[in-house]
């Protein structure tokens, strides 16, 4: 399963060199594909870096939001007071973080929102995907012995051989307000999550 099947922007993105990449590959070398991206913008007057941060001149970051690099904040980006952003993050053009939204070793496509009090843990999300207000990627198996994520997807068992993966979400995914994605999951491009749904695909 590779991230750049199921979103239209990959093969366009500063990401096309992991085209051939699984989502929890990406996620788990996040840390490093993001430095590595930040460094590549450190010569360009339409960034602002500081240290492992660099901040696009167009994107609104407010006060009270928190950013632990590495991490790149794309056009248009918007992260609200409260939002917190760590652990090797990459935000596409025109994301938004809302109030009490946290992401963590996630890589956002153009046009994705969360919109506040979300948590999304080591995930891949497509472009325009919207999380409405309270609802989770989970990334732990933290009720299971052994925490290595394993998920059915498509009739077959998909091993990730990591302890700590999210989703990865298609373009167009829409998860309603206090839904839960819990760990190991790939939701289809338009796919649509009820709210207070869960969707668990070990």
């Amino acid at each position: 399963m590779r991230a750049a099947d199921h979103i239209d922007r990959f093969a366009q993105s500063p990401l096309a060199r992991w085209s051939e990449a699984p989502p929890w590959a990406l996620t788990s070398m996040s840390r490093a594909i993001v430095a590595e991206l930040v460094a590549e913008l450190k010569d360009r007057a339409d960034y602002r870096i500081e240290g492992d941060i660099a901040v696009h001149v167009t994107a609104t970051v407010e006060a009270a939001a928190i950013l632990k690099g590495p991490a790149v904040i794309g056009v248009h980006g918007f992260i609200a007071a409260g939002a917190y952003v760590r652990d090797g993050c990459w935000l596409d053009d025109n994301c938004i973080l809302g109030p009490g939204a946290e992401l963590k070793s996630s890589f956002m496509f153009a046009g994705s929102k969360l919109a506040h009090f979300n948590f999304v843990g080591d995930s891949v999300l497509g472009a325009g995907v919207n999380l409405e207000a309270g609802s989770i990627i989970a990334n732990y198996r933290n009720e299971k012995a052994d925490k290595r994520i394993r998920f059915h997807h498509d009739g077959r068992l998909i091993d990730t051989g990591v302890d700590k993966f999210g989703a990865l979400l298609a373009d167009g995914v829409r998860l309603g307000a206090n839904a839960v994605v819990a760990p190991g999951a790939a939701l289809a491009r338009g796919s649509l999550v009820p709210r207070l749904g869960l969707v668990d695909q070990a």
